[in-house]
């Protein structure tokens, strides 16, 4: 994972490659996320997975974030990549989880204002 510090790669990327953006802009969102066969929720999980699968941990906070604001509950994105780990690796996995814990975390006490409960091990 690049060490790049955006919360949109579509925008951080839109300076050097404007038609890339372009086309994303013009069919990605207005196109294929509008798609009435499978609801928001539905296509984030797929997006959170496909990009867990696929190693692209760069992307994978803005749409950890799209996918709570689609309606996709931490424990429901904790359970995904819990099963993930049995066909997409167990490596990737535990990086996704990494960055999910760090991703939702920030977002939780942005959204709130004060950290999120841990649970405690116990001894």
């Amino acid at each position: 994972m690049s060490h790049a510090n955006f919360s949109s790669p579509r925008e951080a990327a839109r300076a050097f490659t404007p038609k890339l953006a372009e086309f994303v802009d013009a069919t990605l969102y207005p196109q294929i996320w509008s798609d009435p066969a499978l609801s928001l929720r539905e296509r984030s999980l797929v997006t959170v997975a496909a990009l867990i699968a696929g190693g692209h941990l760069d992307e994978l906070p803005a749409h950890l974030r799209r996918a709570v604001n689609n309606g996709v509950t931490h424990e429901e994105l904790a359970a995904a990549i819990t099963h993930l780990a049995f066909y997409a690796g167990f490596p990737a996995a535990i990086s996704a989880s990494a960055v999910a814990q760090a991703t939702l975390a920030t977002q939780h006490e942005t959204d709130t204002g004060t950290p999120p409960a841990t649970q405690e091990t116990p001894a």
